[in-house]
C-alpha cells in the first residue's frame, strides 16, 4: 500500500508538472495572438469604416472580454450543479466526462474557426507570409519586439496596474474561494458565487468597452474600478467577519460581484491601452501583459500556503495604490497624444 500511494504521488508529478508547463506554453502563445490579432482587427474595422479608432478598439475589447468572461458564468453553474449534494459527483465520472466533453468541443470549434482568421493591417489590407525570412531572422526579430517595452517608460508605468490585474485574479480563484465564499456558503456555495462573479465580469466588460474612448476615458474607468475593488479588500481588511443568516450569504455575493467588476474593468482597459499606445510593437506590449500577469499569478499560488490572509490584503492594498499612481502619471505623460480621443 505504502508503495502503492508513492507510485501514484511519483506518477502525479512526472504527469502533471510536464502538463502544465506544456499548457502555460501554448497559452501564452494563444494570448499575445489574441491581443494582437483583435486590436489590428479592430484598427481594420475602423479604417473601412471610417470610425473613431479608440472607440472601435474599446468595443471589440469589450465584446470578447465579455464573451470570455461568460465561461466563468457557465463553468460555475455547472460546478454548482455538480456539487449540490456535497459528493463533488465522486460516485460516479458522469460529472467529470461531460466537462471533458464541453471541453473538447470548446477547443474544436475554436480551432476550426480560427483557420479562417486572415491577418490584416491598420489599413485593411491582407498580411501574406514573407517566405523570404529565416527562422533564425525571425526569432531574432521576435526576442527584440518582446524585449524592448521594458526600455519604453510607458510599459514601465503600466506593469504595476498589469501585476495588479494578476494579483486579484489569483486572489479570488486561491483566497476568496478559500477564506470567504467556502466558510460562508459551503463547498457547493462557491460554484454560485463565482458564477456571480463571472457574470458581473462579463455584463461589466461589455458595458465598459462601449465606454472606452482613448485614454481619459480609461483612466476615469480604472480608477473607478480601482476604487470598487479597494473597498471590498479594507472591508475585508477591517470589518468582514463570517456571519449566518441572510446576510452571510448576501455579503461574499456582493464582493464576488465587485471583484467581477473590478476583473472586467482591468481586462478591457488595459488591452485596449496597450493596442492604442504600441501601435507598433503589439506583440512584445502583449507579451509583456501575459507575462507580469503570470508571474503575479504564480506568485500567489506559492505563497498562499504560507501567508494569511491578512497578509495578502495588505500586499493587495499596497499593490492598488501603486498601480493607481503609476497610471496617473502615464495618463499625464500622454495625455497631449491622444487629446483627439475626448
Amino acid at each position: 500500500m505504502v508503495l502503492f500511494r508513492i507510485w501514484r504521488v511519483q506518477s502525479i508529478l512526472y504527469t502533471m508538472v510536464p502538463a502544465s508547463l506544456y499548457l502555460g506554453f501554448s497559452a501564452s502563445i494563444i494570448w499575445v495572438a489574441e491581443g494582437t490579432y483583435l486590436t489590428s482587427t479592430a484598427r481594420s474595422h475602423a479604417h473601412d469604416l471610417n470610425l473613431e479608432e479608440g472607440n472601435v478598439i474599446g468595443n471589440f475589447n469589450g465584446e470578447f472580454w465579455g464573451m470570455f468572461a461568460g465561461h466563468q458564468f457557465v463553468g460555475n453553474l455547472m460546478s454548482l450543479v455538480l456539487l449540490k449534494d456535497g459528493t463533488g459527483g465522486t460516485t460516479s465520472g458522469s460529472g467529470t466526462t461531460l466537462l471533458y466533453i464541453v471541453f473538447l468541443c470548446s477547443m474544436t470549434l475554436g480551432t476550426i474557426l480560427m483557420c479562417f482568421l486572415q491577418k490584416r493591417d491598420a489599413k485593411g489590407e491582407e498580411i501574406l507570409p514573407d517566405s523570404s525570412v529565416s527562422f533564425y531572422t525571425s526569432m531574432v526579430s521576435l526576442s527584440k519586439s518582446v524585449i524592448a517595452p521594458l526600455f519604453d517608460l510607458r510599459m514601465l508605468l503600466i506593469i504595476p496596474l498589469i501585476a495588479y490585474s494578476g494579483l486579484q485574479q489569483a486572489f479570488v480563484w486561491a483566497e476568496y474561494t478559500k477564506y470567504i465564499a467556502e466558510p460562508a456558503l459551503g463547498e457547493s456555495g462557491v460554484g454560485g458565487a463565482m458564477a456571480v462573479y463571472g457574470a458581473f465580469d462579463a455584463i461589466c466588460s461589455l458595458a465598459i468597452g462601449r465606454l472606452t474612448s482613448g485614454l481619459k476615458s480609461m483612466t476615469l474607468i480604472v480608477c473607478a474600478g480601482a476604487f470598487i475593488q479597494l473597498i471590498v479588500l479594507l472591508w475585508l481588511l477591517l470589518r468582514y467577519s463570517v456571519t449566518s443568516g441572510v446576510l452571510g450569504i448576501l455579503c461574499p455575493l456582493l464582493m464576488a460581484a465587485a471583484l467581477g467588476i473590478g476583473d472586467g474593468i482591468f481586462n478591457t482597459q488595459l488591452n485596449a491601452l496597450l493596442g492604442m499606445l504600441f501601435k507598433h510593437d503589439m506583440e512584445g506590449a502583449f507579451a509583456q501583459l501575459k507575462v507580469w500577469q503570470c508571474v503575479s499569478i504564480a506568485v500567489v499560488f506559492f505563497v498562499s500556503p504560507y501567508v494569511s490572509l491578512h497578509a495578502v490584503l495588505v500586499v493587495m492594498l499596497v499593490a492598488v495604490c501603486i498601480s493607481v499612481v503609476g497610471f496617473l502619471f502615464l495618463t499625464l505623460m500622454v495625455e497631449k497624444a491622444f487629446s483627439f480621443a475626448d
